[in-house]
């Protein structure tokens, strides 16, 4: 008998314990599959839920249910409207977004949709004002997310760098983001200007005032179009004063204040020239260093025994970027590094033209056979009168070179001269040290200008910048570029350390002065347990 390949007589026969696990012993029911009782699919709705949304007003997904609190709790912050609009956006800043309190706005928009791109565009111009101004990038976002609020614009994410301001405006968390930008191009010192638009943001902020959309551009563009308070030639003789008085602080008598006004006029002067031919402000201080530098070569081949070291630092005392340099270390201590950075950047050019400028002056005198020493140390001179006097001509020049408003000027003065008696006092009488000396009398002139901006509601620029004059590191920056220059790298170098430890002790100083007045004066509406502030890397 035959049989096909493949048929049942060449198959294995199969083991009693080859079968599947799947497959029940003999004598054992299969059980009925789950789908056949429930025809239903695990994720339907049970019967008598439904699944319509409970009836009433559309809630925002960023607010909480009812009754639910949050692991870390519930932020206990009260921001009442009289308040200072600077400390109460700021404390909203250093804030977690999910932890920031809903406040009503100040002015109510007819319209919402259609005032939401108007309202960025206007919080972007008064940012781009108080930027090119000089005040930090953290007082400009503060400024702008205080607009964006008043106008109802709660979500709102403003972001300020050197050159770029940016805000972003989300609805809710289902609406796409909205977000405007504009790019700050030129920059100039009018603090008249910066003043106005302070006035006007507090008025925008204030609920007790109704500032329209309408009105905010009105005022805003007569803030553009006003003209600065004073001339270009009080300009130029306000710099002449300034080299004048910082020359009397360095020793100087009053032959050598007139001439290092002399140079420092001829140089605002060629800087003008420079600046209407559309040169970059780089070339405008290197030309502007070079008329200082020319009288000192003067005085030396006169051999009119004056001190020429003392008409070339004096002269070059106007040109000294400070607003930059305080404005650059504050935004690196608020933790705005890049703004920080570029602004440190921006110093060292302008620092780089002076040199280049002075250089360029004593070579060619040099050449001519003049027997020059401007790198060396000016000794001490002690007049606590003159030199206090001076320190407050100085402050006042400084202010009028600021365009500050005139019932600033006076009180700049007086700051900048208290803050050159503590430096004194401490450097001078007391035989300290000149950074310590230095970071004391910078804090005083910070804790003033804050209390000054708290009454009258303004900047403390106002009072803070044209004070720290006296303060800077003039001598000591020219003289460690100049020794570089030189070749004598231990001595530039040195120099330039103690420079750069006076500039930090300055910035540092006016910091803490503003930060310590907040700390420890208490604003009216502002309470919250504990002061919340940027917490980064720890260290780690």
């Amino acid at each position: 008998m035959t049989t096909e390949p493949g048929g049942p007589a060449d198959r294995k026969p199969v083991s009693d314990e080859a079968r599947s696990a799947f497959t029940p012993p003999h004598g054992v029911e299969r059980p009925q599959p789950l789908e056949d009782k429930h025809p239903t699919s695990e994720f339907a709705v049970p019967p008598g839920l439904s699944t319509e949304p409970p009836p009433g007003p559309e809630k925002s997904a960023f607010e909480l249910p009812p009754g639910l609190t949050p692991a870390e709790g519930v932020p206990f912050v009260e921001l009442a409207g009289d308040a200072n609009w600077q400390d109460r956006m700021r404390t909203m800043l250093r804030m977690p977004a999910a932890e920031r309190p809903v406040t009503e706005p100040a002015q109510r928009p007819e319209e919402p949709a259609l005032v939401v791109p108007r309202v960025l565009d206007l919080t972007l111009r008064i940012g781009e004002l108080l930027l090119t101004s000089g005040e930090g990038a953290e007082d400009v976002e503060a400024a702008m997310f205080a607009i964006t609020r008043s106008y109802g614009l709660d979500r709102c994410e403003p972001t300020v760098t050197f050159t770029l301001l940016s805000i972003t405006y989300q609805p809710s968390l289902v609406d796409a983001p909205l977000t405007a930008n504009r790019t700050v191009r030129r920059r100039g010192s009018d603090y008249t200007r910066l003043a106005a638009v302070h006035r006007l943001i507090t008025d925008i902020t204030a609920p007790d005032h109704e500032v329209s959309l309408e009105e905010a551009y009105r005022r805003l563009a007569e803030i553009r179009r006003n003209r600065h308070p004073y001339p270009g030639w009080v300009l130029t003789l306000a710099a002449g004063v300034l080299a004048g008085a910082a020359s009397v602080l360095l020793g100087g008598d009053a032959a050598v204040f007139l001439v290092a006004a002399v140079g420092a006029m001829l140089g605002d002067r060629l800087a003008w020239l420079c600046s209407a031919r559309g040169l970059p402000e780089f070339y405008q201080f290197v030309v502007a260093a070079m008329p200082p530098a020319a009288m000192g070569v003067a005085l030396s081949l006169l051999h009119a025994g004056l001190r020429p070291s003392a008409v070339i630092t004096g002269g070059l005392f106007a040109l000294i970027p400070g607003r930059a340099l305080v404005a650059a270390v504050h935004d690196g201590l608020t933790g705005f590094y890049i703004t920080a950075s570029a602004r440190l950047l921006e110093v060292g050019y302008l620092f780089i033209g002076i040199v280049i400028g002075v250089l360029t002056v004593l070579y060619g005198g040099v050449q001519i056979s003049a027997t020059l020493n401007p790198e060396g140390a000016l000794s001490p001179v002690h007049r606590p009168v003159v030199q206090t006097l001076a320190a407050m001509l100085l402050c006042l020049t400084f202010a009028v070179l600021l365009q500050q408003e005139r019932g600033t000027v006076l009180i700049a003065a007086l700051n900048g001269g208290v803050a050159w008696v503590v430096y004194a006092s401490i450097a001078d009488t007391a035989g300290g040290s000149p950074v310590v000396a230095t970071a004391v009398a910078a804090g005083l002139v910070g804790l003033f200008g804050q209390l000054m901006s708290r009454y009258w509601s303004t900047s403390s620029l106002l009072y803070v910048t044209a004070a720290i004059g006296p303060l800077l590191p003039g001598s000591a920056t020219y003289f460690g570029l100049l020794a570089i220059a030189q070749n004598q790298m231990d001595k530039g170098i040195s120099s330039l350390a103690k420079a750069a430890a006076l500039a930090f002790a300055i910035a540092i100083g006016v910091n803490l002065g503003a930060e310590l007045a907040r700390l420890f004066l208490r604003t009216p509406g502002v309470v919250r347990a504990g002061r919340g502030a940027a917490k980064r890397t720890r260290g780690f």
